[in-house]
């Protein structure tokens, strides 16, 4: 049952652009840098989900053999939960998306976010999230 729900998560994660495009319910950022993109979605009676990719991910975390897409550049985070890789076939950066200033703080839901020069850092109030960027990507 654990598995099924983790699975589920993670194609809720996936979709989030397609959702976000289809009703506006998405909420776009991006680091100075413009190498990393986040995309926050919360549509109603659904769980907020928020997606980061990173451009440019030097030593990437190894491939599962259940993923057929990319791996190691894409970042999922649940309202509940820890941080995980996501296996994707698409991007949620966008170069029109707002710039989240390093030493800048967001918060969107139940998310925050910090931009800092060394990258990004979102978390939920538990304490899981992900701290990412070219050459460091760590889920907790």
């Amino acid at each position: 049952m654990r598995s099924v729900a983790f699975l589920v998560s993670l194609v809720v994660l996936a979709l989030i652009p397609a959702m976000a495009d289809a009703d506006g319910s998405g909420v776009s950022f991006q680091t100075p840098s413009k190498r990393i993109g986040c995309l926050y979605s919360h549509r109603s009676g659904e769980a907020a989900a928020l997606r980061c990719d990173v451009v440019g991910v030097v030593n990437p975390k190894a491939k599962p053999k259940s993923c057929e897409l990319d791996y190691g550049s894409a970042f999922g985070l649940g309202p509940t939960g820890k941080g995980r890789w996501l296996c994707v076939g698409d991007t949620v950066l966008d170069p029109k998306a707002k710039v989240l200033a390093y030493g800048r703080t967001r918060t969107l839901g139940p998310f925050t976010c910090v931009s800092r020069t060394t990258g990004l850092r979102c978390a939920t109030a538990a304490g899981h999230g992900f701290e990412i960027s070219r050459t460091t990507q760590r889920v907790f």
